[in-house]
């Protein structure tokens, strides 16, 4: 079972300063066709304004993945720890028994856009922990790579931060004939959320923002690529 989720049915806020697409309820947004896949619960496509941000707020039992397209996002929490993330790099907040923290776009005169995914942890109570790991385009020119895994396998990934969680993160930059594929194993969820670009999955068309969700497929099939940038989740159900 294939289904297409278009970009255009997605929320959508517009608070001045932020805008944000909504893949899954979230906040003000509720759609109960739309409440997650699997254990991914949350895909937001969010664009801030220069010198604004998300102030002080707090998350619990949660794995937060940030991935940045433009721009550069300051993060500030209470275990210390005080970043920038520029685009190419993945973050990973495990909020488990609770952490504090905000998110700023410091640049003058350059909006930050982002993407911030949170999956459902294995299970709650984890101790609260960071990290952040720069991905080179060349590890995604034509090929899917593995940006975020269950602890122990990213341990031995030089590219992956590592979710209190069972599922699978790649990236992928696409043109022309280059093509990848990514087996899923009996049971397992699939999504794809193409950034930008067009991208043919599975022999569905998609069109930045649209995403195509999977249940009982045996792969997922990338090709047809222009300016295409890709996530591909692997998925507990």
């Amino acid at each position: 079972m294939m289904m297409l989720r278009p970009s255009a049915e997605r929320g959508y806020a517009d608070h001045g300063w932020l805008k944000s697409f909504h893949s899954f309820s979230f906040a003000g947004y509720y759609d109960p066709r739309h409440m997650g896949w699997g254990n991914l619960r949350v895909i937001n496509e969010d664009r801030v304004a220069p010198g604004r941000g998300f102030g002080e707020h707090g998350h619990r039992d949660m794995e937060i993945v940030s991935y940045v397209l433009s721009g550069n996002l300051a993060h500030r929490d209470s275990m210390g720890n005080v970043k920038g993330i520029p685009p190419g790099d993945v973050q990973r907040m495990s909020a488990g028994t609770g952490v504090v923290h905000s998110e700023f776009n410091h640049a003058p005169n350059e909006t930050t856009h982002f993407l911030q995914i949170w999956i459902l942890p294995d299970r709650d109570g984890v101790a609260p922990g960071y990290e952040q790991r720069t991905v080179p385009d060349a590890a995604k020119r034509g090929q899917l790579a593995l940006v975020a895994a269950p602890v122990a396998e990213a341990a031995t990934s030089e590219t992956a931060v590592g979710l209190h969680a069972d599922a699978r993160l790649y990236a992928g930059l696409f043109d022309g004939a280059e093509q990848a594929r990514v087996a899923l194993a009996a049971g397992r969820l699939g999504y794809v959320h193409l950034v930008r670009g067009t991208l043919t999955v599975n022999g569905q068309t998609l069109q930045g923002g649209d995403a195509l969700l999977l249940r009982d497929e045996p792969q997922v099939e990338l090709a047809g690529g222009e300016g295409a940038e890709v996530l591909v989740f692997d998925l507990a159900p």
